[in-house]
Protein backbone atom coordinates (compact mmCIF):
# COMPACT_ATOMS: atom_id res chain seq x y z
CA UNK A 1 0.00 0.00 0.00
CA UNK A 2 1.39 3.24 -0.90
CA UNK A 3 1.91 6.29 1.16
CA UNK A 4 -0.52 8.27 -1.01
CA UNK A 5 -3.10 5.61 -0.34
CA UNK A 6 -2.70 5.38 3.16
CA UNK A 7 -3.44 9.23 2.68
CA UNK A 8 -6.61 9.13 1.29
CA UNK A 9 -7.45 6.70 3.87
CA UNK A 10 -7.36 9.04 6.05
CA UNK A 11 -8.73 11.70 4.41
CA UNK A 12 -11.69 9.49 3.47
CA UNK A 13 -12.11 9.45 7.31
CA UNK A 14 -12.18 13.57 7.94
CA UNK A 15 -14.79 13.53 4.86
CA UNK A 16 -17.01 11.18 7.20
CA UNK A 17 -16.99 13.27 9.95
CA UNK A 18 -14.05 12.50 11.55
CA UNK A 19 -12.08 15.10 13.59
CA UNK A 20 -8.12 16.46 12.61
CA UNK A 21 -7.37 15.70 15.47
CA UNK A 22 -8.72 12.12 15.78
CA UNK A 23 -7.50 10.92 12.75
CA UNK A 24 -3.84 12.19 14.09
CA UNK A 25 -3.88 10.95 17.52
CA UNK A 26 -4.61 7.40 15.88
CA UNK A 27 -1.29 8.32 13.10
CA UNK A 28 1.29 8.37 15.75
CA UNK A 29 3.64 5.71 15.04
CA UNK A 30 5.91 4.80 11.68
CA UNK A 31 4.53 4.28 9.21
CA UNK A 32 1.28 6.08 10.24
CA UNK A 33 3.23 8.87 11.79
CA UNK A 34 4.85 9.68 8.11
CA UNK A 35 1.07 9.65 6.15
CA UNK A 36 -0.21 12.07 9.18
CA UNK A 37 3.09 14.30 8.34
CA UNK A 38 2.81 14.19 4.39
CA UNK A 39 -0.93 15.42 5.76
CA UNK A 40 0.33 18.07 7.87
CA UNK A 41 2.67 19.09 4.60
CA UNK A 42 0.10 19.11 1.93
CA UNK A 43 -2.37 21.22 4.33
CA UNK A 44 0.33 23.67 5.26
CA UNK A 45 1.69 24.08 1.99
CA UNK A 46 -1.81 24.30 0.08
CA UNK A 47 -2.59 26.92 2.49
CA UNK A 48 0.49 28.95 2.33
CA UNK A 49 0.39 28.72 -1.54
CA UNK A 50 -3.19 31.02 -1.18
CA UNK A 51 -1.15 33.32 1.39
CA UNK A 52 -0.35 35.50 -1.59
CA UNK A 53 -3.68 35.69 -3.08
CA UNK A 54 -3.20 32.65 -5.34
CA UNK A 55 -1.86 28.72 -5.55
CA UNK A 56 0.70 28.79 -9.10
CA UNK A 57 2.10 25.26 -11.28
CA UNK A 58 4.81 26.38 -9.97
CA UNK A 59 4.03 25.65 -6.29
CA UNK A 60 2.03 22.59 -7.00
CA UNK A 61 5.51 21.51 -8.82
CA UNK A 62 7.54 22.22 -6.00
CA UNK A 63 5.71 20.43 -4.03
CA UNK A 64 5.62 17.50 -6.24
CA UNK A 65 9.92 18.30 -5.79
CA UNK A 66 9.49 17.21 -2.07
CA UNK A 67 7.20 14.22 -2.52
CA UNK A 68 7.74 11.68 -5.25
CA UNK A 69 4.31 10.71 -6.72
CA UNK A 70 4.17 7.51 -8.61
CA UNK A 71 1.77 8.38 -11.61
CA UNK A 72 -0.73 5.87 -10.32
CA UNK A 73 -1.12 8.07 -7.63
CA UNK A 74 -1.48 11.46 -9.41
CA UNK A 75 -4.93 11.99 -9.20
CA UNK A 76 -5.38 11.23 -5.74
CA UNK A 77 -2.43 13.67 -4.62
CA UNK A 78 -4.03 16.51 -6.45
CA UNK A 79 -7.22 15.63 -5.03
CA UNK A 80 -5.61 15.46 -1.60
CA UNK A 81 -4.25 19.07 -2.64
CA UNK A 82 -7.04 20.36 -3.47
CA UNK A 83 -9.13 19.27 -0.69
CA UNK A 84 -6.72 21.08 1.78
CA UNK A 85 -7.06 24.14 -0.01
CA UNK A 86 -10.82 24.24 0.34
CA UNK A 87 -10.65 23.02 3.70
CA UNK A 88 -11.99 25.31 6.48
CA UNK A 89 -9.57 24.14 8.85
CA UNK A 90 -7.41 26.79 9.53
CA UNK A 91 -3.67 26.63 8.99
CA UNK A 92 -2.75 27.15 12.75
CA UNK A 93 -4.63 23.26 13.13
CA UNK A 94 -2.32 21.58 11.07
CA UNK A 95 0.60 23.24 12.33
CA UNK A 96 -0.51 22.89 16.01
CA UNK A 97 -0.87 19.18 15.56
CA UNK A 98 2.38 18.70 13.78
CA UNK A 99 4.28 20.38 16.22
CA UNK A 100 2.53 18.35 18.79
CA UNK A 101 3.86 15.02 16.89
CA UNK A 102 7.09 16.03 17.18
CA UNK A 103 7.74 17.77 20.03
CA UNK A 104 10.68 16.57 20.59
CA UNK A 105 11.98 16.50 17.68
CA UNK A 106 12.68 20.17 16.76
CA UNK A 107 14.93 19.01 13.66
CA UNK A 108 11.97 17.51 11.70
CA UNK A 109 10.07 20.76 12.61
CA UNK A 110 12.69 22.71 11.07
CA UNK A 111 12.66 20.36 7.98
CA UNK A 112 8.82 21.05 7.42
CA UNK A 113 9.56 24.82 7.45
CA UNK A 114 12.50 24.50 5.27
CA UNK A 115 9.94 22.43 2.85
CA UNK A 116 7.24 25.55 3.22
CA UNK A 117 9.99 28.06 2.16
CA UNK A 118 10.82 26.15 -0.63
CA UNK A 119 7.00 25.75 -1.98
CA UNK A 120 7.01 29.26 -1.09
CA UNK A 121 10.07 30.62 -3.63
CA UNK A 122 8.43 28.17 -6.42
CA UNK A 123 6.92 31.18 -7.83
CA UNK A 124 10.15 33.18 -8.00
CA UNK A 125 8.52 35.69 -5.40
CA UNK A 126 8.33 36.08 -1.54
CA UNK A 127 5.08 37.68 -1.06
CA UNK A 128 4.56 39.46 2.51
CA UNK A 129 1.44 37.09 3.05
CA UNK A 130 3.81 34.51 2.91
CA UNK A 131 6.61 35.81 5.19
CA UNK A 132 3.56 36.43 7.69
CA UNK A 133 2.26 32.80 7.38
CA UNK A 134 5.83 31.00 7.85
CA UNK A 135 6.67 33.55 10.54
CA UNK A 136 3.59 31.99 12.34
CA UNK A 137 3.96 28.58 11.76
CA UNK A 138 7.81 29.06 12.94
CA UNK A 139 6.23 30.25 15.94
CA UNK A 140 3.62 27.53 16.73
CA UNK A 141 6.17 25.31 15.82
CA UNK A 142 8.17 26.85 18.75
CA UNK A 143 10.92 27.64 16.67
CA UNK A 144 13.46 30.74 17.40
CA UNK A 145 13.62 34.03 15.78
CA UNK A 146 17.09 33.01 14.71
CA UNK A 147 16.25 29.80 12.86
CA UNK A 148 13.66 31.86 11.07
CA UNK A 149 15.91 34.09 9.79
CA UNK A 150 18.36 31.42 8.74
CA UNK A 151 15.81 29.48 6.70
CA UNK A 152 14.37 32.69 5.15
CA UNK A 153 18.21 33.95 4.00
CA UNK A 154 18.96 30.62 2.72
CA UNK A 155 15.89 30.91 0.70
CA UNK A 156 14.79 34.41 0.22
CA UNK A 157 17.16 36.52 -2.38
CA UNK A 158 15.87 39.68 -1.15
CA UNK A 159 16.59 38.92 2.59
CA UNK A 160 20.01 39.33 4.13
CA UNK A 161 22.15 37.08 2.36
CA UNK A 162 24.94 37.11 5.05
CA UNK A 163 27.00 33.61 5.57
CA UNK A 164 27.11 33.99 8.78
CA UNK A 165 23.10 34.07 9.16
CA UNK A 166 22.68 30.85 6.70
CA UNK A 167 24.97 29.12 9.18
CA UNK A 168 23.60 30.57 12.52
CA UNK A 169 27.02 31.89 13.61
CA UNK A 170 28.33 35.07 14.80
CA UNK A 171 30.82 37.21 12.63
CA UNK A 172 33.08 36.99 16.45
CA UNK A 173 33.02 33.25 16.15
CA UNK A 174 36.58 31.52 15.65
CA UNK A 175 36.94 29.94 12.61
CA UNK A 176 37.50 26.26 15.03
CA UNK A 177 34.23 27.25 15.81
CA UNK A 178 32.52 28.03 12.58
CA UNK A 179 33.82 25.05 11.08
CA UNK A 180 32.57 22.49 14.03
CA UNK A 181 28.92 24.09 13.45
CA UNK A 182 29.33 23.56 9.40
CA UNK A 183 30.24 20.35 9.54
CA UNK A 184 27.38 19.27 12.10
CA UNK A 185 24.96 20.45 9.24
CA UNK A 186 26.70 18.55 6.58
CA UNK A 187 25.89 15.55 8.79
CA UNK A 188 22.31 16.73 9.93
CA UNK A 189 21.24 16.82 5.85
CA UNK A 190 22.12 13.21 5.25
CA UNK A 191 19.64 11.20 4.44
CA UNK A 192 20.16 8.91 7.45
CA UNK A 193 20.07 11.87 9.38
CA UNK A 194 16.66 13.05 7.80
CA UNK A 195 15.17 9.71 7.93
CA UNK A 196 15.95 9.25 11.89
CA UNK A 197 13.87 12.73 11.80
CA UNK A 198 10.71 10.82 11.32
CA UNK A 199 10.68 12.68 8.04
CA UNK A 200 9.20 10.64 4.78
CA UNK A 201 11.83 9.56 2.37
CA UNK A 202 10.24 11.69 -0.24
CA UNK A 203 11.46 14.65 1.80
CA UNK A 204 15.06 14.11 1.74
CA UNK A 205 15.12 15.58 -1.56
CA UNK A 206 15.53 19.13 0.21
CA UNK A 207 18.90 18.33 1.43
CA UNK A 208 20.65 18.43 -1.42
CA UNK A 209 19.66 22.06 -2.09
CA UNK A 210 20.67 22.65 1.54
CA UNK A 211 23.85 21.38 1.38
CA UNK A 212 24.40 23.43 -1.80
CA UNK A 213 23.94 26.90 -0.03
CA UNK A 214 25.43 25.49 3.35
CA UNK A 215 28.73 24.96 1.72
CA UNK A 216 28.48 28.32 -0.54
CA UNK A 217 28.10 29.94 2.70
CA UNK A 218 31.09 28.15 4.78
CA UNK A 219 32.88 28.96 1.41
CA UNK A 220 31.88 32.57 1.54
CA UNK A 221 33.30 33.02 5.35
CA UNK A 222 36.49 31.61 4.40
CA UNK A 223 37.49 33.59 1.68
CA UNK A 224 36.56 36.73 4.11
CA UNK A 225 38.77 35.43 6.58
CA UNK A 226 41.41 35.03 4.46
CA UNK A 227 40.93 38.25 2.56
Amino acid sequence: MSIWTRILDAVSALAQGESLSEVFDRLRTPPERSVAFTIAVIGLGAKMAKADGHVSKDEVTAFREVFTIAEEDQQNAARLFNLARQDIAGYDVYATRIARMFRNQPDALEDLLEGLFHIAMADGQYHPGEDTFLEEVARIFGLTDRCFARLRARFVPDADQDPYDVLGVNPEDAIAEIRAVWRQLVRDSHPDSLTARGLPEEAVKLAEKRLVVINKAYDEIQMRRAA
